[in-house]
């Protein structure tokens, strides 16, 4: 295991946001969404492509709050620019399951 300083740990800044809209991605080499996540005022609606598809309906991420990384570089995920990451694990039904407050928080929230 490689150890990082809390200095390294603030540099990333996961936030909470709420997924406004959601569609399929046929182009994604991989099964994907595309979402829309609002952060709230500070930060806006934000896109992001997500291989959530195994475990999740696009009716049913709509509300759904998640955690994402909002300040890494956008990424080109086919035709689509995924502005930031939307944090999961594996799941052992297989698939992703996202990383979520149990308890609501305002939109735009910093997790640390």
């Amino acid at each position: 295991m490689k150890f990082c300083s809390y200095d390294d740990f603030l540099k990333v800044e996961m936030r909470i946001g709420e997924v406004v809209r959601a569609e399929p991605f046929p182009k994604a080499r991989k099964p994907a969404y595309k979402l829309w996540i609002d952060f709230g005022e500070e930060i806006g609606t934000k896109k992001s492509s997500a291989q959530i598809t195994h475990l999740y309906s696009i009716e049913e991420l709509v509300g759904k709050r998640v955690v994402a990384v909002v300040n890494f570089p956008p990424k080109q995920v086919a035709d689509f620019m995924s502005e930031v990451l939307v944090l999961g694990v594996d799941s052992t039904e297989g698939g992703v399951t996202l990383l979520r407050a149990d308890h609501q928080a305002p939109l735009g929230t910093r997790v640390y």
